[in-house]
């Protein structure tokens, strides 16, 4: 069943508006003239007859030949097709050529080549509607399959969005609950507070985390208690220095942007039995928001491949798909500090800095 939209019926509306401006043009330019009725009515009759064939054949091909025969490759019938139907809309035409010829026999020469010249450039003229009806059908076409090819880009950037995020969830859950475990058999008062701090943060991941953004002050509440949480696991020898400098708790970010690169630092800059220091900062300044996270660097082993830089990756895919064009990326290893800067353009009045129109067009090297 071919189902018809408001916006078909839009288009055979101005399909049918440009005809109507045609065929009245004339008519118009008649009247305004002599500022004779019977003049223009007349001339309205004329140019009715001598285009009402042409647009037969540009709506059946527009609506019919073209996307059934035209555009699935059935060349040989659509041309067979269209010579008969130019045909049978111009059977008036060809009709009085046999009258002319029964009633004058004796036509001469020149009045037959007129003839044929005049037939030619018919067949000629609706040949043109021919063409150009498979011209616009090709052009509304190309159209609708670009629009349709961007919305299913769009479709798969939203879902491969999704499932970056959710993959950050269960990540930094399993490594929560294992730092708590150890804790419940040496401090169960800690125990306990800990486990509200984690119920505070599941809750924020589960219910405050569905919008494509969110408050940074919501962020930053958040990075406090997973930072306390992830000390947990630390001992004397590690030191954890935080800086949070946000005038507008307010500012819309993508939700768990940062969280990844904090979870990394805690796992390839603490060591149980070296000096370890890891130095977080988060700052709003100029109309930018700066992360910065600085840790000593211990390797993991080729046995422990546990978060082997999965988490640095997804981040930035996530920047790249949210923040194309509009952050900075700084990564480097020096002196045994690892150190990450993001930049990010923001708006202190609106979500602008994020951008909507979601890029699926990503290439990043791999995450070291």
């Amino acid at each position: 069943m071919i189902k018809i939209e408001k916006k078909d019926l839009w288009l055979f509306l101005a399909q049918l508006g440009v005809w109507a401006v045609i065929m009245l043009s004339f008519p118009l330019v008649m009247l305004l003239s002599t500022r004779n009725w019977d003049s223009a009515s007349t001339s309205l009759l004329m140019v009715w007859q001598q285009l009402r064939a042409p647009m037969v054949v540009y709506f059946v091909n527009f609506y019919l030949l073209g996307p059934w025969l035209f555009f699935r490759r059935k060349f040989w019938a659509f041309a067979l097709i269209n010579i008969l139907l130019i045909t049978g809309v111009n059977y008036g035409f060809i009709y009085g050529y046999f009258m002319i010829r029964e009633h004058v026999p004796q036509m001469e020469g020149r009045a037959w080549m007129g003839f044929f010249s005049g037939a030619f450039m018919f067949f000629l003229l609706n040949m043109v509607m021919v063409a150009i009806a498979i011209g616009v059908r090709h052009f509304i076409r190309i159209r609708q399959l670009k629009q349709q090819l961007e919305e299913e880009r769009h479709k798969n950037t939203e879902a491969e969005l999704a499932w970056l995020k959710n993959q950050i969830n269960p990540h930094f859950l399993f490594n929560t609950l294992n730092n708590i475990s150890s804790l419940t058999q040496i401090d169960p008062d800690r125990a306990q507070d800990s486990i509200a701090q984690l119920s505070d943060l599941l809750r924020y991941a589960m219910y405050e985390t569905n919008k494509k953004t969110v408050p940074i002050g919501g962020e930053v509440e958040f990075m406090r208690n997973y930072i306390e949480l992830m000390k947990l696991r630390c001992n004397e020898q590690t030191t954890v220095n935080c800086q949070w400098s946000i005038g507008n708790g307010q500012l819309e970010v993508a939700p768990l942007l940062f969280i990844s690169l904090i979870e990394n630092a805690f796992k390839h800059g603490v060591s149980s039995n070296r000096p370890s220091t890891i130095d977080i900062s988060l700052k709003q300044d100029d109309g930018r928001l700066v992360f910065i996270c600085d840790n000593t660097n211990y390797p993991k082993s080729d046995k422990d491949r546990s978060g082997s830089g999965i988490g640095i990756e997804n981040t930035r895919r996530r920047l790249e798909l949210m923040y194309h064009d509009s952050y900075e990326w700084e990564q480097s290893l020096e002196d045994n500090i690892y150190h990450v800067r993001i930049t990010l353009n923001v708006n202190d009045d609106d979500d602008d800095n994020v951008n909507h129109n979601l890029n699926p067009n990503v290439n990043l090297k791999p995450a070291t």
